[in-house]
């Protein structure tokens, strides 16, 4: 996979466990190995120093790059398929480096991209959401951002979902950037790009330039975590690098309130457990890479109505994905782009029910195409054309019944489709300080048949450091086959129907920066989704998906990032969004105001670097009309480098001040809770440890 190029649940069928364990919360096997292993490299480097050593380490200070630089030469691939300055991008495009990941200990993608301004984050303790300016429905599964890797789109099509969370089949250290486009992406990427783009960049072999060691613990969750990791660029000019991660975690127990009244505590229901595993190798022009996540959560809030307090319910997804990645230069003028890529999800869950177990399986593969050309060729437009075609050869989705494999209420439904996208676009240097970005693609699929996704963009640089943006873009997405035809004849019917929904954005932006190392952000920004799919229930109690008429939004994000001398970075923002329907009421799970501060700093004459977040969330509306409060978290995370030749330990506070707080659930029919609340403060020690 090419580093620099981009590329290019549900239901009571989500559901994640520990296999079929039985029970949560029984400490994994090895977990003696792991900590005598952390002891043994500790005492090793240890024995290396003695006392000068050590004050030599505390009081030298850490080479580091200038801050100044490190925000001018953060690149953006995501938003145009080709590598552009921040200014150059036709949106309020932002990139979160490898070094703030490590400042602030983020282990999720959802905890770096929470930070933003207009985005928050949903977690109903089997999977983490990402709302954006104001939009995230509960129980949306992520249909409406896209997430792609290195370019490649990770968007799986039975449930449409962008992993997040622990879902996510990538360990956050091996990240390079994220960059995240917010706003409509359909006029390159087509399906799911409505509220904005995920670009995950990975490292290089030659990032690494030898082994990486990591392990953890967090307490009370008794989290354990590790990662082995080994890259180099290799003499013949081939760049490697191989990694395997893993996380087992018990679990807390927790005091559950459910909806009717009913309160008890979940014993050890709450465990998960985690495997990544990466490989890439390129060489000139090719690169190739495959990388595998296998997740499972274990069920203690009773999701789709299972049994309470009762252990065996459990949710799993396992995801692959395989890329073969071409990018060359035909000419002074032209460069060529071209990949091939596959990949497979595998969804499983048991639901205990009255004591007996039901399965819902469901899976997914799919192979396909991009290729895509750049040229220079005409005098002040840098032209794009590309087409990717997309075949989901096999989708199935189950409902089995453990008791009695052969009874009639057994389900299966199998399918396949395809999608197919012609797009391009054209940055247009129509002055010498202002820009004009036209862009338009045609997706064909095989339920909704042919859409338009326009777009454009004015960008006007009106002094040297202020950049002015007037954004147009519209996107859209067909239902997915979970949507379409998922029926199980209890819980949901079939609509095969189903047409599909579109989102229009206009949007208003202005960068401005104050010397070197301020700078300042504003956007304002408007959004309406027409024929937006959501569930719906009948007379009869059966829930279906149909077009649910429109919503709409109007916002106002204020950033300001400012650098030191020193290294220290201060990022904050301020938004606030009002997301209402047809009828003018305040929308599901969508708070009004956020608030986001993060400070990273080192600390003089020491070793040790800190990085504070401060997060606020305004009050939100849950599935019965009523409200979870707004709350503020603050999480601290403390670095200490070099206290040990090779090594790097670190602390991290979630949640400091231990607050109680909670997050929204997406009705009774999937949520028996209508708030489910979060954690309260945790731990985590960990070692990184070069070789």
């Amino acid at each position: 996979m090419n580093d620099t190029t981009p590329p290019s649940t549900a239901p009571p069928q989500r559901a994640s466990a520990t296999t079929q364990r039985g029970c949560a919360g029984v400490p994994a096997p090895g977990g003696r190995l792991r900590r005598a292993l952390l002891l043994a490299v500790l005492a090793s480097a240890a024995a290396r120093l003695d006392a000068r050593d050590l004050e030599e380490l505390l009081t030298t200070p850490v080479p580091r790059p200038s801050p100044f630089e490190v925000i001018k030469a953060e690149p953006v691939v995501g938003a145009a398929k080709y590598e552009q300055r921040q200014s150059e991008v036709a949106a309020a495009a932002t990139v979160i480096s490898r070094e703030e990941i490590r400042s602030f200990g983020w282990r999720t993608l959802d905890e770096a991209l929470a930070t933003l301004p207009g985005v928050f984050k949903t977690y109903d303790r089997q999977y983490s959401y990402l709302g954006v300016r104001g939009f995230g429905l509960p129980g949306d599964y992520m249909t409406r951002v896209l997430l792609t890797i290195d370019g490649v789109r990770a968007n799986e099509p039975l449930y449409d979902s962008a992993p997040l969370g622990r879902t996510f089949p990538l360990d956050l250290d091996l990240v390079e950037r994220i960059e995240f486009i917010p706003g409509p992406g359909g006029a390159l990427y087509g399906q799911n790009a409505m509220f904005g783009v995920i670009n995950v960049v990975t490292r290089k072999g030659a990032g690494l330039d030898g082994g990486e060691l990591a392990l953890s613990l967090q307490s009370p969750r008794a989290t354990r975590e590790g990662r082995v990791s080994w890259g180099k660029r290799l003499d013949n000019g081939v760049d490697l690098l191989i990694s395997a991660s893993a996380l087992r975690s018990d679990g807390e127990d927790l005091t559950l309130a459910f909806g009717d009244g009913e309160r008890g505590i979940a014993r050890g229901l709450d465990g998960e457990r985690d495997d990544e595993f990466l490989f890439k190798a390129s060489r000139g022009p090719w690169s190739f890479t495959l990388m595998h996540g296998d997740r499972l959560k274990d069920d203690a809030v009773a999701t789709y109505g299972t049994d309470r307090f009762s252990p065996g319910s459990f949710q799993r997804d396992r995801t692959t994905f395989a890329n073969l990645d071409y990018r060359d230069t035909l000419s002074a003028t032209l460069s060529i782009s071209a990949r091939l890529f596959a990949g497979s999800h595998r969804y499983d869950s048991t639901l205990i029910y009255s004591g007996q177990p039901y399965g819902y399986p469901g899976l997914a593969d799919w192979q396909g195409t991009e290729v895509q050309l750049l040229s220079t060729a005409f005098a002040a437009h840098t032209l794009m054309l590309g087409l990717d075609y997309q075949r989901n050869s096999r989708i199935e989705q189950h409902v089995v019944d453990f008791s009695d494999t052969s009874s009639t209420s057994n389900w299966r439904d199998r399918r396949n489709s395809y999608r197919l996208g012609l797009y391009a676009q054209d940055d247009w240097q129509i002055g010498e300080d202002v820009t004009l970005t036209l862009g338009l693609r045609m997706d064909r699929n095989d339920h909704i048949g042919t859409r338009l996704s326009p777009r454009a963009g004015l960008i006007w640089h009106t002094a040297p450091r202020t950049t002015l943006k007037l954004l147009y873009g519209r996107a859209h997405r067909a239902p997915n086959a979970y949507q379409s035809y998922y029926a199980d004849g209890d819980y949901m019917e079939a609509n095969p129907d189903l047409g599909g929904e579109t989102v229009d954005t206009v949007e208003l932006s202005i960068d401005h920066r104050i010397g070197r190392a301020l700078h300042l952000r504003a956007s304002l920004y408007q959004w309406q989704v027409d024929d937006l799919i959501a569930l719906s229930e009948g007379q009869d109690g059966i829930v279906q998906y149909r077009s649910a008429g429109k919503l709409s939004s109007r916002g106002l994000e204020l950033s300001a990032e400012q650098a030191w001398h020193n290294g220290a970075r201060l990022r904050g923002s301020v938004s606030a969004q009002n997301t209402v329907d047809t009828d003018g009421a305040w929308v599901q799970n969508s708070p009004r105001v956020l608030g986001r501060v993060n400070l990273s700093s080192p600390l003089p004459r020491t070793r040790l670097r800190t990085g504070v977040e401060l997060a606020y969330d305004g009050m939100r509306r849950t599935a019965n009309g009523e409200t979870v409060p707004a709350h503020w978290l603050a999480n601290l995370h403390v670095v200490a480098e070099r206290w040990i030749p090779g090594a790097e330990l670190s602390l991290s506070v979630l949640n400091l001040f231990d607050k109680d707080y909670a997050h929204p659930g997406a009705g009774e029919r999937t949520h028996q809770m209508h708030a489910i609340g979060q954690d309260g403060r945790s731990i985590r020690l960990r070692l990184d440890y070069r070789f």
